[in-house]
Parts: C-alpha cells; structure tokens; sequence
C-alpha cells in the first residue's frame, strides 16, 4: 500500500491569505484605475471611498518593492477615491481611481489635512489634488519634481440621538438624520 506524502501545512495554514481583503469585494471588482497627474493642472477630486493604507513602493517597469539607498523602504499611501470620471469606452468603469501619495504630494496633502483641522484621512472625506506646476530638477538631466495643492474636507459627523429618558425615545430630528444632503463642498 502506498502511503501519500506529507502536505506542507503552511498550504492550509493561512500563508497566503490576505486578512484584510473582504473576499465579495474581490470577487465583483474591476480593478481600481490610477489617478494620472501628466500635465500641470490636472487634478482629481473625489470622496474617500476605502480606508487608506500605507503600502510599499514598486518599480513600476519590474514590479520590485523599492527601497532607499540605506535598505529602508520607500513608503507611500494609497487612497481611493469615488470621482464624476468615467470612461466611455469601458461600461464597468465605477469612477473609483487610486491616488498613490508620497514625496511633493504628501507634503501637500499633510497640509491641507492640518488646514482642515482633522486628525488625518478618513473615508467619506472629500480630497482634492492638483498638479499645479514643476519644481527645480535636482540635477542635469534629471525631470523637475511636481509641485501640488492639495485641500481636504473631513467627513461631517453626525449627532449620535440620545433618548429622552421621560419617553424613552430618539428625537425626531436625529432619528431621520442629517437634513443636509448636499454633497458638494466648496473648495
């Protein structure tokens, strides 16, 4: 009788599963399109639509993870917003796109989150960035770095409805919620 070998348990352990990932998400995603800043002023404005996470640079032409010269890694911050843009030509395109924020554009982005006065990022917040002109290249031969604006808009919180103790019930008015549907924000 012939005895089968032995599985590695790390092929049913969890080693290659990603926790944070919710799995229908997955399932019925298109891919998230990346926001492009090729031209100055071009911009993007939308709500935060996911929690923002800190990821590591790749190389774009190899996929690499990048890293400093000293073997730290080149950090950046992925956030997706939900945007008017669409692409005619691709009837799944949901107007979600991916903003990759690090070097001229995180300093830009930290100050219109201090600006706003809010403790940072939040999904439902409103996040504009614009490409507003180049800077001084850092050496011949080298392309100038982008300069951006950024503004930021933390989501409105709304009343949490406490109970009349008398009568035990929600106030009407915090039980319908907010009666300010108007999502446009003045930048």
């Amino acid at each position: 009788m012939a005895v089968a070998s032995v599985i590695p348990i790390h092929l049913f352990a969890g080693g290659n599963q990603v926790p944070d990932v919710d799995p229908n998400e997955w399932l019925l995603s298109t891919g998230i399109r990346s926001a492009a800043f090729q031209n100055v002023g071009d911009e993007i404005v939308g709500f935060i639509s996911r929690q923002p996470e800190v990821q590591q640079q790749r190389e774009f032409e190899t996929g690499e993870l990048k890293h400093w010269s000293d073997g730290n890694p080149m950090m950046q911050l992925r956030v997706v917003l939900s945007t008017d843009l669409r692409d005619p030509d691709d009837p799944e395109d949901s107007g979600e796109r991916a903003v990759y924020i690090r070097g001229n554009m995180q300093r830009a982005v930290a100050q219109a989150v201090r600006a706003a006065s809010a403790p940072g990022l939040e999904v439902g917040g409103k996040l504009l960035i614009k490409y507003v002109a180049d800077g001084k290249a850092p050496r011949r031969g080298f392309n100038p770095p982008k300069v951006y604006e950024a503004k930021y808009r933390a989501p409105e919180r709304e009343a949490t409805p406490v109970a009349d103790p008398v009568r035990e019930t929600v106030p009407a008015t915090a039980a319908a919620g907010s009666a300010n549907h108007n999502s446009e924000v003045p930048f």
